[in-house]
């Protein structure tokens, strides 16, 4: 078994997913007592934050290459970045070690590319939704991505910034959510990505119609598999 370097604080809440899926698919594959090998370096996402917020990602470029590098003399075979957002940064960290990054959006898109998908809403914090450094790598494979008009951009970032990742789950947030991306369904998305690793903590495939692209759970089963080839 390989062993996965988990840059984790992303918030903490959704590491704790990638964490727990990791250990869970590794014992699917394995049974009996198995689990998984990771090392972890979870950040104070306060610092993390503050630096995307002024638009420092040189910054928080530096201190996630410098965490990546701790993984990787630790033993780290691979990296996982347990965030969406801070893959605008996977660049400059991958340019830093020399163990490969298993990147968030292509693992989604390996979904979508699965699932017939052409056309997807993607929901994530307003650096996702807005800027390339995603949308790109989903745009590669040949599908369109559509995104939230500019008022509910900015109620999807307040909702991941102020409520989950503090650990507030809302009712009135998820029904928001779900008119969201029903108005993108409406424009053509076959399926939604929940492109920011909090939004599973609100929201599921039971409350859509459409097929749901958990980033969190994608990727952390893909770490897994990765884990045991």
């Amino acid at each position: 078994m390989k062993t996965v370097g988990l840059l984790g604080g992303m918030s903490w809440e959704s590491t704790v997913t990638y964490y727990q899926i990791i250990n869970e698919t590794v014992k699917e594959k394995l049974g009996g007592l198995h689990s998984a090998k990771i090392l972890m370096y979870s950040v104070d996402f306060a610092e993390i934050e503050k630096l995307q917020a002024s638009g420092n990602w040189e910054q928080s470029a530096q201190i996630l290459a410098d965490a990546a590098c701790r993984l990787e003399k630790a033993g780290a075979d691979f990296i996982a970045i347990c965030t969406n957002t801070m893959h605008k940064v996977a660049p400059q960290i991958q340019s830093c070690i020399t163990i490969p990054i298993l990147h968030i959006a292509d693992a989604t898109a390996d979904e979508l590319i699965k699932a017939n998908i052409k056309t997807v809403a993607l929901l994530g914090t307003k650096y996702t939704m807005t800027q390339d450094f995603y949308k790109s790598r989903i745009n590669d494979k040949n599908i369109k991505v559509l995104i939230p008009e500019e008022k509910d951009i900015e109620i999807v970032n307040h909702v991941i910034y102020d409520e989950l990742c503090r650990g507030i789950i809302s009712e009135k947030s998820r029904q928001e959510y779900v008119r969201i991306i029903s108005s993108l369904q409406q424009k053509g998305a076959q399926g939604v990505i929940l492109g920011c690793t909090e939004i599973g903590l609100l929201i599921s495939q039971k409350d859509l119609p459409i097929p749901v692209f958990d980033t969190t759970l994608i990727h952390a089963r893909k770490s897994a598999l990765l884990l045991l080839n």
